[in-house]
């Protein structure tokens, strides 16, 4: 039984074997289902399925591991109020068997992950999106926390140039820097702030494999309250230009909120290159495509 790959420097070491100790300490009822690990592109928590129904997240991170009681909390306030399935937390593990951190059982999920540029039907999946984040969007705020992207594009400034120049002779970063500068130039969000799911990328989002349909969306790890912009990524990130475009019209918003999240799309995306490469394909790729939209 070898042990998942390691993506990240001081990741803990996890393999089934370490799973089935901890349910079989902590939750005794579920320890004799069957337990395989699920074939995943995520970076920040490895996935094992659980019988039929369940599946074990296991953070990968300190950082994922400290967002395990918040995102219950979210995702519980927010259920009823979406249009399609989130996850939906049935335990809370605790830390075992030399595995650090707090870690969660939720119920499974079905779907499969949108295919790029493969979209079954974009204009369908486009309208689905903007569905789920405009009702994201009018969600009660009153006590909801500050999400992990929402706020000005300006501290991320210096950062992103750097990380941009790091690409020299793998993204055009003459673009790159002039879209990043249009975006901090776009006048700022003055409204509420509002709801955000603040990381639709296509590991987050599920659709069924027959319509194209989406189906969930999971990982609120990064929701909170912020600018609305944040959630426009999902145009580059997991649409295509036809189904982008769409979304554009259903989702709504001014050209500056455009801007702004076009100039998070760009920073998203140029760090997640920068660190990926060699350590993901897929998320390597997936940035790269997106870079490939932005700048072209």
């Amino acid at each position: 039984m070898s042990a998942p790959r390691t993506l990240h420097d001081d990741e803990p070491a996890m393999d089934e074997t370490l799973v089935r100790g901890l349910l079989t300490d902590q939750f005794p009822r579920w320890a004799a289902l069957p337990l395989r690990p699920v074939a995943s592109d995520g970076t920040q928590n490895l996935l094992f399925r659980l019988g039929d129904d369940l599946v074990v997240r296991m953070p990968r991170t300190p950082g994922a591991a400290a967002d395990v009681p918040g995102e219950q909390d979210t995702v519980r306030r927010l259920a009823p109020r979406l249009p399609v399935a989130v996850p939906e937390p049935l335990g809370t593990g605790a830390p075992g068997r030399g595995y650090p951190w707090p870690w969660a059982v939720y119920r499974w999920l079905p779907g499969t992950i949108p295919a790029g540029d493969r979209l079954k039907d974009p204009a369908r999946l486009a309208v689905d999106v903007a569905e789920f984040v405009r009702a994201l969007q009018k969600a009660d705020p009153a006590g909801a926390p500050a999400a992990y992207r929402g706020g000005s594009l300006a501290p991320r400034d210096a950062g992103t140039r750097e990380t941009i120049g790091r690409l020299e002779g793998i993204v055009d970063t003459g673009a790159a820097t002039a879209l990043w500068q249009d975006a901090l130039d776009a006048p700022a969000w003055t409204g509420p702030d509002v709801w955000l799911h603040a990381d639709l990328e296509p590991g987050n989002v599920l659709v069924d494999p027959e319509t194209g349909r989406l189906t969930a969306v999971i990982d609120f790890g990064c929701a909170g309250l912020g600018d609305p912009a944040v959630d426009l990524i999902a145009a580059w990130y997991v649409l295509d230009e036809e189904g982008a475009a769409v979304f554009r019209t259903a989702v709504g918003h001014d050209e500056a909120a455009w801007r702004r999240g076009r100039g998070w799309a760009l920073t998203i995306a140029v760090h997640e290159l920068a660190y990926y490469r060699g350590r993901n394909a897929f998320m390597a790729d997936t940035a790269a495509r997106v870079l490939g939209r932005l700048l072209g």
